[in-house]
């Protein structure tokens, strides 16, 4: 890798982790999720949003100080997006340009980061707790995502309820920056005003469910929670509330990250 390119990367993440004595020095309050420095925290916390089965959320994935940075790479030209089906790039020098940004294929060395951490935090967390947070065939797929789309979004604007498209393997990642916000999904087979929905609420299938979105979160999808469950963010006034408070809606940059089918 040029040493240009090692820049880039150390823009996007920080530098390398730090000599021995200093990854010792990291208390064990601090490597299960304690109130030391979240930078350094050696186990992030992950949770199972228990109604949706393949759904979880790490809401301390990125640091503040990695969320700088990363968004610091995107406005400083280093998303690139696909304009034409013959693979020509263009740069997003601007920041009011990058409304949406798409990549396929190789993707930059920073989002190639970026599919490492997410690895790095599944592996980390099932090594420590036991759980399964992606099956193993997602998992230690090459490589993990080829595919990223960043967008950025102004107050008011969100996602339309939605599947995510089937040339698209399954496995899904989501990553949070700027603003925060609550991501609602909704099972494709409970639709409400329906006659049987109370039978349904009686049979156990929940009908939407709530995902608070802090900056610096990272959200999974596999099985049920990438097939069988639509989801959206409703930015609108009067809509976006958590604990029982409206969220102050500001711009909001996600960046999801996907694998494509293979091509027969």
């Amino acid at each position: 890798m040029d040493e240009w390119q090692k820049a880039v990367m150390r823009e996007a993440f920080g530098d390398s982790s730090g000599s021995e004595e200093e990854e010792e020095a990291i208390t064990e309050d601090e490597a299960r999720g304690g109130s030391g420095d979240r930078s350094k925290r050696l186990v992030p916390i992950w949770e199972a949003v228990v109604e949706i089965r393949g759904l979880w959320l790490c809401t301390d994935f990125l640091s503040p100080q990695q969320q700088s940075r990363l968004l610091s790479a995107l406005r400083r030209g280093l998303v690139l997006f696909h304009i034409s089906h013959s693979f020509d790039l263009k740069a997003v020098t601007d920041k009011s340009q990058l409304q949406k940004a798409m990549r396929f294929g190789n993707l930059p060395w920073w989002a190639t980061e970026l599919c490492n951490s997410v690895r790095d935090a599944v592996v980390l967390a099932e090594e420590a707790a036991g759980a399964r947070l992606l099956p193993p065939d997602i998992l230690w797929r090459q490589p993990l995502f080829d595919q990223l789309i960043a967008n950025v979004y102004q107050p008011g604007e969100g996602i339309c309820a939605h599947v995510d498209l089937m040339r698209f393997e399954d496995g899904i990642a989501i990553v949070s920056l700027e603003s925060s916000c609550v991501m609602h999904f909704s099972n494709v087979e409970h639709e409400e005003g329906r006659e049987d929905a109370e039978e349904d609420e009686e049979r156990g299938k929940v009908g939407k469910v709530p995902v608070y979105l802090p900056p610096g979160s990272l959200v999974l999808l596999s099985g049920d929670a990438r097939y069988s469950w639509k989801h959206e963010i409703n930015r609108r006034p009067g809509f976006q509330f958590w604990e029982g408070k409206e969220l102050n809606q500001k711009q909001r940059t996600s960046i999801t990250l996907r694998k494509l089918c293979p091509v027969d």
